[in-house]
């Protein structure tokens, strides 16, 4: 697949709006291959450890989250620089045109939800952290972290699926319908809030500082499954102190290699692990 290039339109849509979505970012043979992935997961309880990812769920509601999840194999890492979004997480976090440009992972998750779950509102322009930051000036994009959650189930209405206030990256005031994030808000009756509703295989881009947060999964059959991979630029670190294993760094390629750890540890001659 060649890999797909962000558009005028695309840059117009992703300011005003905050996020895009990526129609069929994901083959139907990945998302196959994600899906078998996701069944071979072990039921662990949070916080324990499956090889190098581990299990930690942000709350009781969000469900399933595995996270560190490019350490669950080859399917996790086909997706660290995957050829329908790697250029626009370059364009829009990538600090282009700089002496530090380049990406670097924040975070990777697999998230199985099922009846019932749902993940509170959370994020927006106003008191935004700087990790999430929408900037635009002097003709670049400058924003401190562009997610990417993979819809690995058709994900409509009753299905849980991520909600955004569009604009709201920019906003200069709280949503006087957001309480404390600890508090549960729940995206659905949010005023402003729409839901991104994808076919499996489709990609949700948007910026973190977007107000966002999971609808609740009112179905009570299957599973919602999706990943998410929250790119920066390469002076970040990861937000849980996650790192990666020997194994993988030698098995990905440069390019991946490049993303995963951009900046490599600089040791004397004589240094001894």
């Amino acid at each position: 697949m060649e890999p797909r290039q962000p558009s005028a339109m695309d840059d117009f849509m992703f300011d005003l709006n905050g996020f895009l979505i990526l129609r069929n970012a994901l083959s139907p043979e990945q998302v196959d291959a994600l899906n078998t992935a996701f069944d071979n997961l072990p039921d662990v309880a949070p916080m324990e450890w499956i090889g190098n990812a581990q299990r930690r769920d942000y709350t009781p509601e969000t469900g399933y989250e595995l996270h560190n999840a490019i350490e669950a194999g080859s399917p996790f890492e086909a997706l660290i620089d995957h050829p329908s979004w790697i250029n626009y997480v370059r364009h829009y976090c990538g600090e282009e045109k700089s002496y530090v440009q380049g990406l670097f992972i924040d975070e990777s998750i697999a998230s199985i939800r099922k009846s019932g779950g749902h993940h509170p509102a959370h994020s927006g322009g106003y008191q935004g952290a700087m990790r999430g930051t929408y900037g635009y000036k002097d003709g670049v994009f400058r924003c401190g972290q562009v997610n990417i959650i993979c819809a690995l189930t058709d994900i409509h209405d009753g299905d849980g699926p991520t909600m955004v206030v569009p604009g709201s990256h920019k906003s200069s005031f709280p949503h006087p319908g957001i309480g404390n994030y600890q508090a549960g808000d729940r995206m659905d009756a949010l005023e402003g809030s729409i839901p991104a509703l994808m076919n499996k295989g489709d990609a949700l881009l948007f910026v973190d500082g977007l107000i966002h947060g999971g609808s609740s999964r009112t179905k009570t059959d299957g599973e919602r499954r999706i990943t998410i991979y929250r790119y920066g630029p390469v002076w970040g670190a990861s937000r849980f102190g996650y790192g990666y294993s020997d194994e993988l760094l030698e098995r990905v390629t440069p390019a991946q290699r490049a993303i995963l750890q951009p900046v490599a540890p600089s040791r004397p001659p004589h240094f001894i692990k």
